[in-house]
């Protein structure tokens, strides 16, 4: 079938042509603003550089990120056209009194009420319009049902609350940052961050910059006859449009396997909704995205294959350009006891099949990319501000696309609005670095909601078929796994999340024999990768299971099951790795929650229990290197540099407070930076692993800062290494030592028998070391607000018939708001592990490993119902 997209109709009218002046008080000034614009929001941050507002999902006004004081009342700006705001009185945080500023950013700092910070400028702004309101009897519960129109993804609102509450109440803080491991002292940068000081990339302003946007495919599976730019090129403002002829380089990018398409070509086929055509070059972003809307393609569309099954039968066609197979990856072993005769000499046996759903991350942030070229001749460079979560990796691939030596390309993380694996792939990176170089001017390429919903990578959606028993004691007897992920188009790390499934399928558990195969497998429907959890949780909740279902034909408790099992120091885990020390915190969660789990029983709330563990690091053989350099400048500030990216998780926070103890100094002197000056950085800020590598990295800096006298002017270089894993299912190995930490956790989920909500969360986690405290809490409060949505409502499906995605709002993804989340109680167990600087474990990601499954745990004591499928409670 051939469809010709003709967009010549479409209305080129030019975004920036004079239109009838708008006059208004702002932040206390009058001002005029001349040029046309979709709203105030883009008023505030397209003419008059104001840009506390900010951006996440205009002109929707489901994020609550650009919330302004329009004549008193909070609205969100994205969603006020400039003829309603004539003669108003606008404010935004720039213009509120510098003693309520203060208040506000010191309850913040000090309550730990932020993690990336994108959204908390907006949530101020809210919050002091119900404070302007109601003074000292706002209290959390009462602002919590104000929140509705605002999302945050990484705090689970308990530490905001606590903040918004204790300006309301006049209490004054006076917080600082901790010099010490342990020290529970404000996050680096809180103060700008929540005052929205600190930019992020689409904050950034240069002159001449100009502005990309990219016009993306119609059909996820169709070959590409032709491309005609030529309405677009002729459209107002635009200064050039390209197309992969333009590539002077590599065509195809990627984590592991370079096969995704920095562009799709004429001739070639696209596989995604989220591939690119074409990119736009404008000088005002209205102008590009008008213009982008002016490509027209012309496809000759295939039927998209969509169901992962189907896809691995062998008439099955390839769904994906410049691949020869729908199988991604297979992962597979086996341990101990044939399994068919220990499954059939167990006492007790459950043969289920669980499946698990897509989900989009929803980080407030969407991607954002600027480019800045430089010098003439041989002499030129690039230099890109990146919010990625592995800026050597975007710098290598940038500089193949361009055909440079990756000399002369230069990625300067900007600590991204939140990310959970969603920005480790690459999204508008190249595409901004190939305008700009192509130009040689600043070009900027900010998505829009609905763009970053199509391009970047998901959490898979796995189908999970479990085979289990046990004796009559309830002793795990045997296990039997086939997992199928549906890993979308491209590669991007669907085979490792595949991998840790695989991995992680026994859960914290001994078992006599097991048998497991995981299968990622290629589709056209939206990609996935990685996401907090990183195939570890879609596994235990299947694993969680058939725990529970094996503990009720035994009869004995759920907590009681897991005692008999819970693996211990010296036993063979799972693919046959002999656990040390630190395998500990899997017993010690358990016990430490116990208290709480019989009073809970004895109260007669419906209860929920699980365990689970999480490794920490890349592990499977990878050689993981950290490096950081300790620099003193001749004013006494400390430059500490390192590869790691700040997304809210406190990677900077971590990195100032071992430097700050090991040198013995004032951590107010302290910088810490992210570039690709320095060759500090191997692979992605992934896998729970930036704590434990930066901290050793940094702690080695400051070993050789100290040895050397701490001379100003001279780079320190630390080094921290991990070579100990080997790879699952080696069979040249007999005990492998798949990864070298994991974390622990015990969660306990209370569902009211009354009303049938879950009331409270009680999280007890083992961290090896909290090096922050106030962060750790934080970081399990978001995971267990991620982990409710992820268990009850969240879901991203695809269309089957097309392979686009079917929600494509912020709020039909089913985040849960700040009125739906119940009490989280959180309790930190410390069981240091080996050979880990400080004893750290992480705790990035198995905040939500345990939560589903408690879910449906506590669900099936309310109602008697076994749930094997997510979310649970989608439409109701």
């Amino acid at each position: 079938m051939t469809e010709i997209v003709d967009h010549t109709s479409a209305s080129a009218t030019d975004p920036g042509d004079a239109v009838e002046p708008t006059t208004f008080m702002l932040n206390g000034t009058e001002v005029t603003v001349r040029r046309r614009h979709p709203h105030l929001l883009s008023a505030l941050r397209e003419e008059l550089d104001v840009t506390s507002p900010k951006d996440g999902c205009s002109p929707s006004g489901q994020c609550g990120c650009c919330t302004v004081l329009i004549d008193g009342k909070a609205v969100v700006s994205c969603q006020q056209p400039m003829a309603k705001i004539a003669g108003s009185t606008v404010v935004t945080l720039e213009g509120v009194d510098e003693s309520e500023r203060t208040a506000f950013a010191e309850a913040f700092a000090a309550c730990g009420g932020l993690q990336c910070g994108f959204c908390i400028p907006g949530i101020v702004m809210r919050a002091k319009a119900q404070i302007d309101k109601k003074g000292a009897d706002l209290t959390r519960a009462k602002m919590a049902p104000h929140l509705g129109a605002h999302l945050c993804r990484c705090t689970g609102y308990v530490k905001v609350l606590d903040a918004i509450e204790a300006v309301a109440q006049g209490r004054s803080f006076t917080p600082e940052l901790s010099a010490e491991i342990g020290g529970r002292g404000s996050k680096y940068q809180a103060a700008e961050l929540t005052l929205g000081d600190r930019d992020y990339i689409d904050d950034l302003r240069l002159p001449g910059m100009l502005h990309a946007a990219l016009h993306l495919t119609a059909h996820t599976r169709a070959d590409i006859t032709s491309i005609d730019t030529s309405a677009a090129t002729a459209a107002p403002g635009v200064v050039e449009v390209f197309t992969a002829a333009d590539l002077p380089g590599e065509l195809r990018v990627g984590l592991i396997h370079k096969d995704w398409p920095v562009m799709i070509p004429v001739g070639g086929t696209t596989s995604y909704a989220g591939d690119v055509l074409a990119i736009v070059v404008a000088e005002t972003r209205e102008q590009a995205r008008a213009a982008a809307e002016l490509v027209e393609v012309t496809y000759d569309v295939r039927q998209p294959v969509t169901d992962p099954v189907a896809a691995l039968e062998p008439d099955s066609p390839i769904s994906v350009w410049g691949t020869d197979s729908n199988v991604l990856s297979t992962s597979a072993y086996t341990r101990g006891d044939p399994f068919d005769d220990a499954f059939a000499d167990s006492a007790h046996t459950v043969h289920e099949v669980f499946t698990t759903q897509r989900i989009e991350h929803a980080f407030l942030e969407p991607e954002s990319t600027l480019a800045v070229p430089s010098g003439h001749g041989s002499d030129r460079s690039l230099y890109v501000y990146s919010g990625g979560q592995g800026v050597w990796d975007d710098r290598n691939d940038i500089a193949a696309v361009l055909a440079l030596d990756p000399s002369r390309v230069t990625v300067e993380l900007v600590s991204n609005g939140g990310a959970f694996g969603g920005k480790e792939d690459m999204s508008n990176q190249a595409h901004a670095a190939l305008a700009a170089w192509l130009l040689d001017r600043p070009v900027k390429c900010t998505l829009s909601r609905e763009e970053s919903f199509v391009m970047h990578a998901k959490r898979h959606p796995i189908r999970l078929e479990y085979w289990a028993g046990c004796d009559a004691d309830g002793h795990l007897t045997a296990l039997k796994v086939r997992g199928i992920g549906d890993s979308g188009a491209y590669a991007s790390v669907g085979m490792k999340v595949l991998e840790r499934a695989a991995g992680h399928a026994c859960g914290p558990y001994r078992w006599g024999a097991l048998d497991v195969e995981t299968i990622a497998v290629r589709t056209n429907n939206p990609i996935c990768g990685a996401f907090r959890g990183f195939g570890a949780n879609q596994a235990q909740f299947a694993t969680e299971g058939v725990l529970d279902r094996l503990a009720e034909r035994v009869g004995i408790s759920s907590w009681e099951m897991r005692k008999r099992n819970v693996v211990r120091p010296g036993d063979e885990w799972g693919p046959g790795q002999i656990m040390d020390d630190g395998a500990g915190g899997a017993e010690a969660c358990l016990d430490a929650i116990k208290p709480a789990y019989d009073a809970a029983l004895e109260s007669g709330v419906a209860v929920g229990l699980g365990l689970g563990l999480k490794n920490s690091g890349l592990g499977n053989g990878f050689r993981e290197v950290s490096k950081a350099v300790v620099r003193l400048r001749d004013d006494g500030t400390i430059e500490v540099r390192h590869g790691w990216t700040e997304m809210g998780q406190g990677v900077h926070t971590v990195a100032l407070q071992v430097a700050a103890q090991e040198l013995g100094v004032d951590p107010a002197r302290i910088e810490v930076i992210v570039d690709t000056t320095r060759e500090l950085g191997f692979g992605q800020t992934t896998g729970s692993r930036g704590t434990l590598m930066v901290a050793g990295s940094v702690e080695q800096a400051c070993a050789a800062a100290l040895e050397g006298g701490c001379e100003p002017g001279v780079d320190y270089e630390g080094e921290y290494v991990v070579d100990w894993t080997q790879k699952l299912g080696d069979p040249s190995v007999l005990n492998p030592t798949i990864h070298a930490v994991f974390s622990y956790a015990a969660q306990m989920v209370l569902v009211d028998r009354d009303s049938g909500g879950v009331s409270k969360v009680v999280a007890v986690h083992d961290v090896g070391r909290a090096v922050n405290p106030t962060l750790v809490e934080g970081q399990v409060e978001g995971s267990v607000h991620m982990g409710l949505g992820y268990a009850l409502t969240e879901d991203f499906p695809a269309d089957p018939d097309t392979g686009f995605p079917t929600n494509m709002t912020l709020r039909s993804l089913g985040i849960l708001r700040a009125k739906d989340v119940p009490e989280i109680e959180v309790h930190l167990v410390e069981v240091p592990q080996p050979r880990s600087p400080f004893g750290i474990k992480g705790v990035g990601e198995i905040g939500l490993v345990p939560t589903a499954p408690a879910v449906a745990a506590a669900l099936h004591d309310l109602d008697g119902e076994w749930r094997s499928s997510l979310p649970m409670r989608r439409d109701g």
